[in-house]
């Protein structure tokens, strides 16, 4: 085995490395609101293409529910334009004048991306919403890499070229006004215990870029890399009982997995994947960063007890595309040591001051429907609580996971970026995480105990 949600509505123009994806291809993600798999693998994958456009999808406003078909089929269209243009591109190479691409390839895709936004915009219009602009300015293409040291027709792109982060996505904290809401009072029957389950930071390095829960059996799935704490081993071709055999980081036992986007300093340092799938040759570059803490803690509900979740329960939080996918499945929260009651940040990187540390929390969903371990789309047998802490209809309270990583060293830093799809542009909004519950029943069965008595434990 392998060892090793509201999106930014701030206008930008940022340019994106179109990978060619046959589905969510970069920057032109379909906008779906309904529930999206965290970590969704693309149907298909091809070459990288020679061409960089700006993102349309990332520019469009909330979608009615009207125009979503419509919508979609043009950002469909979109990216068949561009995969189109790119292979006609590469495979034109050496061949005119110094303005044969701009008049025979890019001239052309302008014109067809104009008439497409321009049918976006008047799909989202006609429902009586506002009329998006400035898509027009979106139209535009460039060859991959152009500007940025890479010479020449058809020259293939760097992996990070255009890749992201980008200035925009980082904030001072200190300058940010408080945002974190009053939790919800508890009610006579709330379980106010917690137990924690230490399993370590990934010290040893177990790191691939597989997501067994999106895509069994699929080498590379997840186009980024995670790191794994809990049981040991655990790749694309994992099953339950291999999972309920392994062993484990965690010191009680534990052998659910614990798995979740490296973050990486990308000031200079390659790791060893550098041009590996899931590594440099996604775009994923730099050192992978070894949290400081990683805090795997359950907790109650406000409302009610919480029952004990299923073996194998598995929950994937937040979503890796969530700056093309709409954000309405988003669960990422950043923040600082010294900020986190004040202070969480959904779709900017926090800079920290001198003496913090950068903090990644993931609170998964806390209601379970009762009867399946997994969904088709890997989120509907699960869910969030509402603001007053009640699970929807038919479903049970279920002990909640929060995962709490912090990262020193990184005060001051704009020089880091959690891995991401190509097509994600490492954004801080798709950060995830994601559980498969291996624990022993016995285990499984004193956390609760413990979390409905009030107590603190693990």
């Amino acid at each position: 085995m392998n060892q090793g949600h509201r999106r930014n509505r701030k206008r930008r123009n940022a340019i994106v490395l179109v990978a060619g994806l046959a589905v969510g291809g970069v920057g032109l993600a379909l906008v779906n609101l309904q529930a999206n798999a965290t970590d969704t693998p693309a149907v298909t994958t091809r070459a990288a293409s020679p061409i960089s456009c700006p993102s349309v999808a990332d520019r469009l406003p909330d979608v009615p529910p009207q125009a979503r078909a419509e919508v979609e089929r043009n950002l469909r269209l979109l990216e068949s334009q561009i995969t189109e243009a790119g292979d006609r591109l590469a495979a034109s190479r050496g061949q005119g004048g110094p303005d044969f691409v701009r008049n025979a390839i890019l001239g052309p895709l302008k014109d067809k991306r104009t008439a497409t936004v321009d049918r976006i915009a008047t799909a989202i219009s006609r429902t009586g919403a506002p009329r998006p602009e400035g898509l027009s300015s979106l139209a535009a293409c460039t060859p991959a890499g152009a500007g940025q040291g890479q010479q020449g027709q058809g020259a293939s792109p760097s992996p990070a070229a255009g890749n992201g982060p980008v200035p925009e996505d980082f904030v001072d904290i200190t300058k940010v006004a408080p945002n974190v809401p009053t939790p919800p009072r508890n009610g006579p029957n709330a379980s106010k215990g917690a137990f924690k389950t230490r399993c370590g930071v990934n010290a040893e390095g177990r790191h691939n870029s597989d997501n067994v829960i999106v895509a069994p059996g699929v080498g590379n799935g997840a186009h980024h890399t995670h790191d794994y704490v809990g049981a040991i081993g655990v790749d694309a071709f994992t099953t339950d009982d291999t999972l309920a055999a392994a062993r484990t980081t965690c010191t009680n036992g534990d052998r659910s997995t614990y798995y979740w986007p490296v973050l990486r300093d990308r000031g200079g340092v390659e790791e060893a994947d550098a041009n590996q799938p899931g590594g440099g040759a996604e775009g994923n570059i730099g050192k992978i960063l070894t949290p400081t803490s990683a805090g795997l803690t359950f907790v109650g509900s406000p409302t009610t007890k919480v029952v004990a979740m299923p073996r194998f329960l598995r929950i994937i939080t937040g979503d890796a595309k969530a700056n093309a996918n709409g954000g309405a499945n988003a669960n990422a929260a950043w923040s600082c040591t010294g900020f986190e009651n004040r202070v969480q940040l959904k779709d900017k990187y926090p800079i920290c001051p001198a003496g913090s540390q950068l903090v990644r929390t993931e609170r998964f969903q806390s209601c379970w429907d009762g009867r399946n371990t997994d969904s088709a789309n890997h989120r509907s047998h699960v869910a969030f609580a509402d603001a007053r802490g009640r699970c929807p209809a038919g479903f049970k309270a279920v002990p909640q996971l929060v995962q709490r990583l912090t990262y020193s060293g990184l005060a001051g830093s704009t020089g880091f970026a959690v891995d991401s799809f190509p097509e994600s542009l490492h954004k801080p909004i798709t950060d995830h995480g994601d559980f498969i519950n291996a624990m022993p029943e016995r285990l499984m069965k004193q956390a609760v105990n413990c979390i409905n008595s009030g107590r603190r434990c693990g």
